[in-house]
C-alpha cells in the first residue's frame, strides 16, 4: 500500500477527485494549506500600497492506496492537476505498513 500526497493548485482538487473516482479511488483528504516552491510567492496591489505574498494557497490531497493501482492513481492526478502554468504542485509518494478501518477492524488492502 502508499499513501500518496498531492499539492495542488486548490481550484484543480474537485477535478482531481473526479479523475480519482473514476479509477474507484473515493477516499481521501484535502486540506487548505500554504506554501511555495520555486514560484516564491507573488506582489499585490492593496490600496494602493504594495504587499509581498510569501504563503500561496494550495490544496494537499491524501489518498492511501493498494500497490496495483499507484501508477494509475498518480497519472490520473498529474493529468487533473495539470494547467501548464508554475505552481501547479507535487506529487509524494510514501508506503504504508498498515492499514486499519477502525468501525470493522479490517486490516491491509480491505482495510482502503
Amino acid at each position: 500500500m502508499k499513501l500518496i500526497t498531492a499539492i495542488i493548485k486548490p481550484f484543480k482538487s474537485d477535478d482531481v477527485r473526479e479523475s480519482l473516482q473514476e479509477l474507484g479511488i473515493h477516499g481521501m483528504t484535502v486540506t487548505e494549506v500554504k506554501g511555495f516552491g520555486r514560484q516564491k510567492g507573488h506582489t499585490e496591489l492593496y490600496r494602493g500600497a504594495e504587499y509581498v505574498i510569501d504563503f500561496l494557497p494550495k490544496a494537499k490531497i491524501e489518498v492511501a492506496v493498494a500497490d496495483d493501482v499507484v501508477d494509475q492513481a498518480i497519472e490520473a492526478i498529474c493529468k487533473a492537476a495539470n494547467t501548464g502554468q508554475i505552481g501547479d504542485g507535487k506529487i509524494f509518494v510514501t508506503a504504508l505498513e498498515q492499514t486499519i478501518r477502525i468501525r470493522t477492524g479490517e486490516t491491509g488492502n480491505d482495510a482502503l
